[in-house]
């Protein structure tokens, strides 16, 4: 028995990679999936499987006979449709920040926590912020093994976090600067300043922003809350201390962790790669080029179009034999989002087989 599937913003970036997946992983599908879009979309065709399927409008009746419902649409249509979905009887998978920190959803990344995913009581299931859900890959195995008490997190997020516009910004934005020659050197200041900035706060092109997200309590932006909450739930760990640091970076995909995590056990560099070999969904890259060793370390860029989670630049550390600090990457619209909502579905389909 197949699976019958819609997609809640099919023509988004997300919602092209969850098309994508569906074609190229093992996933059984009953009839063409179900695109649903906004209504300036409605009657458009999206590509799938070597034929033209019709985008739909969202409607009530859209998600009649409808298995998993996944959502790609932002926090405002899933507050008003997730709901909808899941009382005509599809389980919803969500991919916005709306029910993450519902009590009654749970927020699942599938090679950390999935057993948490047939624990629904309002029938959605909440996909993980990106940032968070990278870093969690690396940091479920480390924590299993010696008990993770504490995370110092600086992210390093591509311009991609912020949807098409993001990556519009930031190439339109690289190839006007590219013109400016010395000015990048000598009046950078200026530059910055003349740059029509929409979809960040700032110039992104060949620049860093201490700024990602929203600011929000005592401070810190959303992003970095999400870090916070997120890691604590996803985990287990209510008491979980978290220092996060969000900035924005110009890559187009591929989000970055540097990690400081502790625990309650002391731990080796040589327990601690032991402990992440293996573990599902994670690739290790690490070397210092030193002895023979060939030099590895992972990159954002090497992480786009990739599954799995990258993780490098491994070692104790300098001050607190508790401690060890690593480089985590993955590409955000994938693991970061698509992936693991299509790895979700997979989870609920399995359970009606």
């Amino acid at each position: 028995m197949g699976t019958r599937l819609a997609i809640v913003g099919a023509t988004g970036a997300v919602g092209r990679q969850m098309r994508r997946l569906l074609e190229t992983r093992d996933f059984e599908l009953e009839g063409d999936p179900v695109f649903l879009a906004s209504e300036r979309s409605a009657g458009t065709t999206l590509p799938f499987a070597g034929r033209e399927v019709e985008v739909r409008a969202i409607s009530e009746d859209a998600f009649d006979g409808v298995d998993i419902a996944m959502f790609s649409a932002g926090g405002s249509r899933s507050r008003d449709w997730a709901p909808v979905a899941a009382a005509r009887g599809a389980v919803v998978i969500d991919n916005s920040s709306a029910f993450r920190m519902d009590d009654e959803v749970p927020l699942v990344v599938s090679e950390v926590n999935p057993h948490a995913a047939t624990m629904r009581p309002k029938g959605i299931i909440a996909n993980p912020n990106c940032t968070t859900m990278v870093l969690m890959v690396a940091a479920k195995p480390l924590h299993d093994a010696f008990g993770l008490t504490e995370a110092v997190a600086t992210s390093y997020q591509a311009a991609g976090g912020a949807g098409q516009s993001g990556i519009a910004e930031l190439l339109t934005q690289a190839g006007a600067m590219i013109a400016a020659g010395d000015d990048l050197v000598e009046h950078g200041s200026a530059v910055e300043a003349g740059v029509d900035a929409e979809a960040f706060s700032k110039a992104i092109a060949f620049n860093v922003l201490a700024h990602c997200g929203t600011f929000a309590d005592a401070r810190y932006t959303d992003e970095e809350w999400k870090l916070v909450h997120e890691s604590r739930k996803i985990l287990g760990l209510p008491a979980l201390r978290v220092s996060p640091t969000c900035v924005r970076v110009p890559v187009v995909v591929g989000h970055a962790i540097a990690a400081r995590l502790t625990f309650s056990q002391p731990v080796e560099r040589a327990a601690a790669m032991e402990a992440l070999s293996g573990a599902p969904g994670l690739v290790v890259e690490d070397g210092t080029g030193l002895d023979g060793e060939s030099l590895a370390y992972p990159t954002p860029l090497a992480s786009a179009g990739r599954d799995e989670v990258l993780v490098g630049r491994v070692r104790e550390d300098l001050g607190d034999p508790h401690s060890l600090n690593l480089f985590v990457v993955g590409d955000n619209l994938l693991k970061g989002a698509a992936l693991n909502a299509v790895q979700l579905a997979e989870l609920v389909a399995a359970e009606r087989a």
